[in-house]
């Protein structure tokens, strides 16, 4: 498993360890949060995944549909039990995350483990619905990308940076670049 991959599971076993009713909704907003959070603060995501405004709000389109099914693949099968939500309708399957194992918290740096720490603690009883209200806010960059270039588009990571951002939009420019190009060239994908 490359460490991009590492990552994404040990933030899923964190979040589902750390927060109450970790669903498919919940999961997708605090992934989203974690990677656009620390973007903001420095220029390049956690995990680094593709994220699309979907009507429901930010999905990392790819993870979604590797999990969207209630299927967990191999290399997860050991960590987290997905159970899938009966009473949903059929297009889309709620999805309820257990984490089986401990997060390995070694695989994220001390900025990554302050900002999931916080996230879970913010967020800890947040229902989806709620986490849906504060990723739909005016300006958010799901807002943005939904509303400029339409449902399913992908939402750029530079719409995190505002006037107040701590991270210069050209040194983030070329950041994130470089990740993604790292990313590619080694197969470190965090998605199958």
């Amino acid at each position: 498993m490359n460490h991009t991959r590492r990552k994404l599971l040990n933030a899923v076993l964190f979040f589902a360890k750390n927060t109450r009713n970790l669903n498919t909704t919940k999961l997708c907003k605090l992934l989203f949060f974690l990677d656009f959070t620390h973007f903001r603060q420095t220029g390049y995501p956690v995990i680094g995944l593709h994220y699309h405004a979907f009507e429901r709000g930010p999905v990392p389109r790819n993870f979604w549909l590797e999990i969207k099914d209630g299927r967990v693949s191999d290399d997860f099968r050991d960590a987290f039990a997905v159970q899938v939500n009966s009473d949903t309708d059929q297009e889309y399957k709620e999805l309820r995350f257990t984490a089986k194992t401990v997060p390995d918290m070694r695989v994220f740096s001390p900025r990554e483990r302050k900002i999931i720490t916080y996230l879970s603690e913010i967020y800890k009883t947040a229902t989806a619905r709620q986490l849906s209200e504060i990723s739909h806010l005016k300006n958010t960059p799901w807002y943005k990308t939904f509303h400029s270039s339409g449902p399913n588009s992908p939402i750029d990571y530079h719409l995190a940076l505002d006037a107040d951002a701590p991270c210069d939009p050209q040194q983030a420019d070329v950041k994130l670049r470089e990740f993604f190009a790292v990313e590619m060239n080694f197969s470190l994908s965090p998605t199958k």
